[in-house]
């Protein structure tokens, strides 16, 4: 980075605080000093001020969050109303200053330098668009720097970094601002910050010291992306490179869209047709700019940036709320007033203003490519609906001392919360490593030598040296065996004269000629029976 091309350009964002707390509150008219949280997954994903003087925290559970403020607005997750609820800023923004980039519903950014020479100065520029905002009843803070990513942390915090000073604004600030603004991290950098909060690294300016060679060959493509933010290298420069001819598509609608679900489904069609295209041409959208013309002649346009280039469904996704948002002025049917509905939309296109090379969409090697993870869940999702709500379990890591014990189903959808604490010490639980494959009712018998079955006695011993296990119709001979363990639980629901409960491993020899050798996990009440097998 030099600090002359770090001079080249400012960018002016501007900020609306808690803005889905503060769309669900417009949706459901309330007042503003009424506490209101947006939960996703039962977990508060954002809250306003009101909400938060009574306690209430992002992460909390919706039961924990409702004893702390009795008189809590619950509002559940929706992308769509928080775009649509936001047209009405961005075109407030839009009129002043026409070049405006969405992020997300809450961030725009947008080119200081031209701003600055019309108002008069990069404070100006910046006060006009805060009461560009408050004309449309939206409280907002708005922060310039040379960098995006740098310019939206300042608008958290209502200041201007001079000009080639972002490294010094941010060194001091916390090591958990990296991930503030998710819009500009591609996705949830928690796993990434706790690790460097392990690592002793506690600012941004600390880790913002470490060279780029020690982070490339020791964090993944996250930190290195988070590291240059951190530099206040500028994450991502406007492409200058020509776009290739013919990727715009357009669709005159017939009848013209004027319902939510008819936007769905155009912007559904036209993001398969658009990313068509881009596949033929071997680039991907990181810059969209979405247009329509009304009924009545009205022409919209709006630019959204992504930190990712854009998938299929993340294109269908922004088209719908853009839409919803010009269709219904940006104001729920309960609020009416100034805007007010739409006309019709007549002609929508969707543009490319900026590409990169189709790699940057490349699925990751181990399967962590987002759209994938969305496609199978959604898969999921469906196949629940054809089944039922219990049809569809997830594993989460429980406690206990066996390994079937260690793992709690949940039905997909439902929290995820293990039945016992995996923290708690479980004294007597099995060792690791744990097997591969837990097996359920397979009874087995062992003999020893003289063929004589094999138990274990009340003081934790076997009966005699185990030398073969037969299983089905299959018997082999042990090369090695483990134990036994007495299993010291459910002792109230033994009777005097009950079989003691215990654990063994054992490794069968394979057959000659074969590779059927194995080591399984026993367990033994009474009888034998596979409890897993070790692959």
């Amino acid at each position: 980075m030099t600090v002359p091309a770090a001079k080249e350009q400012r960018i002016l964002a501007l900020w609306c605080p808690d803005w889905p707390a503060a769309a669900a509150a417009a949706d459901a008219d309330l007042p503003p000093d009424r506490p209101v949280a947006v939960l996703h997954g039962n977990r508060v994903v954002a809250c306003n001020a009101p909400a938060r003087a009574d306690g209430v925290r992002r992460g909390m559970k919706r039961r924990e969050s409702q004893a702390r403020c009795p008189g809590l607005h619950i509002a559940q997750a929706d992308e769509g109303r928080d775009a649509r609820l936001f047209e009405p800023v961005a075109g407030a923004v839009a009129a002043l200053i026409p070049l405006i980039e969405v992020l997300r519903p809450g961030l725009v950014v947008i080119p200081a330098r031209g701003a600055a020479r019309f108002f008069g100065g990069e404070e100006q520029a910046a006060e006009r668009l805060v009461d560009a905002a408050s004309s449309v009843g939206a409280e907002s803070l708005a922060g310039i720097a040379d960098e995006v990513f740098t310019a939206a942390l300042a608008a958290r915090r209502g200041v201007v970094v001079p000009p080639g000073e972002s490294a010094a604004f941010l060194a001091p600030l916390p090591i958990a601002q990296l991930g503030a603004e998710p819009a500009l991290a591609g996705g949830d950098r928690t796993e990434l910050l706790d690790l460097l909060r392990r690592l002793g690294l506690r600012t941004v300016g600390a880790f913002a010291a470490l060279t780029a060679t020690d982070v490339a060959t020791r964090f993944g493509a996250d930190a290195i992306a988070a590291h240059r933010q951190a530099r206040a290298v500028p994450d991502r420069p406007p492409s200058t490179a020509a776009l290739p001819p013919g990727l715009e598509v357009e669709l005159r609608p017939d009848p013209p869209i004027d319902r939510v679900d008819a936007a769905a489904f155009a912007g559904r069609a036209l993001a398969t047709e658009l990313h068509g295209k881009l596949s033929a041409a071997g680039v991907a959208c990181l810059r969209l700019e979405v247009s329509a013309i009304a009924e009545n002649g009205e022409r919209h346009s709006r630019i959204w940036r992504c930190a990712e280039p854009l998938t299929p469904d993340g294109t269908a996704d922004r088209v719908r709320w853009q839409i919803d948002g010009w269709l219904t002025g940006g104001r729920s049917a309960k609020r009416g007033g100034e805007g007010g509905p739409g006309a019709p939309i007549s002609l929508l296109r969707l543009e490319p203003v900026e590409v990169v090379d189709a790699g940057a969409l490349q699925a990751g090697m181990w399967g962590d490519d987002a759209d994938g993870a969305a496609r199978f869940r959604r898969a999921l999702v469906r196949v629940q609906g054809l089944l039922g709500g219990e049809a569809v379990r997830m594993g989460v890591r429980s406690g206990g001392r066996g390994p079937a014990e260690r793992v709690t189903w949940v039905p997909l959808g439902d929290e995820v919360v293990p039945e016992r604490d995996p923290a708690a010490p479980w004294p007597g639980r099995m060792p690791e490593p744990a097997p591969s494959v837990l097996v359920t009712g397979a009874a087995v018998t062992i003999t020893d030598a003289a063929g004589a079955a094999v138990r274990v006695t009340e003081r934790g011993v076997f009966t005699g040296e185990p030398t073969h296990l037969v299983w089905g119709s299959r018997d082999w001979s042990l090369s090695w065996w483990a134990g036994p363990w007495l299993v010291d639980e459910r002792w109230w629901a033994a009777d005097g004269a009950a079989e003691p409960r215990a654990r063994a491993q054992v490794l069968l020899e394979p057959a000659p000629g074969r590779d059927d050798g194995r080591a399984l996990l026993l367990q033994y009440a009474g009888s034998w029976e596979v409890e897993g097998v070790y692959e």
